[in-house]
């Protein structure tokens, strides 16, 4: 399939055109950004790392009958994926207290939470991803009120596979984000799941192996994201 021009350039992906309408490739490139992209910095490894471990995720997913727009690797750091519709809204699911959970509710860092918090957010950089509810996504015409249904659906189901995924592992799935797309009409998984959008704790140590390695000054970022990555069996 041949590679066509940039689409659109995100803060560590890119997306390209090919020849086939129905299927753009995603490119994971080594740019690491965090508090909305106000630092910035290259860090070697890391767009490969991340593409092989969503593929290895996607393609778990997908045999649990969740449906994504993940098609195959192309390389190191491409992938080819279904040409969606983006939803412009994240999905978060907290299992544990974290980050800004902690700070907007005042709860204690590291509480288990029975039941998981689902939480929706506008993507907005500009205007810090604010919280927004269902009623918002449906009057500002962000997502139909099925597509919303559908959503928190399949964010659950993801939550059920990959929290026994990483428990095997030795790792605690604290949180992550999930993004959605239209593709023929149906929704769909897209975006990625790696480390750079969830957090992931060593189940006895619970020291950090996720993005917050980055935000948090911490050193070994890619380190602990092939740490991850090889608990769980993804071929880097």
């Amino acid at each position: 399939m041949e590679k066509k021009q940039e689409l659109y350039a995100g803060k560590a992906k890119s997306v390209f055109a090919t020849d086939n309408e129905d299927f753009v490739i995603l490119s994971f490139r080594d740019d690491t950004s965090a508090f909305d992209g106000e630092r910035i910095e290259q860090l070697s490894r890391k767009g490969e790392v991340n593409n092989k471990f969503n593929a290895f995720i996607m393609e778990y997913l997908a045999k649990a009958g969740i449906p994504t727009h993940f098609e195959k690797l192309l390389n190191g750091t491409e992938s080819l994926v279904k040409n969606m519709n983006m939803i412009p809204v994240e999905c978060v699911v907290r299992n544990v207290a974290s980050g800004s959970l902690v700070r907007r509710l005042g709860v204690e860092d590291g509480m288990e939470l029975s039941p998981p918090i689902f939480e929706f957010f506008l993507k907005n950089d500009a205007l810090h991803d604010p919280m927004v509810n269902e009623f918002h996504i449906e009057t500002f015409g962000w997502a139909s009120a099925d597509s919303v249904i559908k959503m928190k659906e399949l964010t659950f189901k993801v939550n059920a596979e990959l929290k026994k995924l990483f428990a095997d592992a030795g790792l605690i799935l604290v949180d992550y984000k999930l993004e959605f797309g239209l593709f023929k009409g149906d929704v769909i998984l897209g975006d990625e799941f790696s480390p750079d959008g969830c957090r992931l704790w060593d189940a006895e140590t619970r020291e950090k192996l996720d993005k917050d390695r980055f935000r948090q000054g911490l050193g070994g970022v890619i380190e602990a994201y092939e740490e991850v990555a090889r608990r769980i069996g993804v071929p880097l």
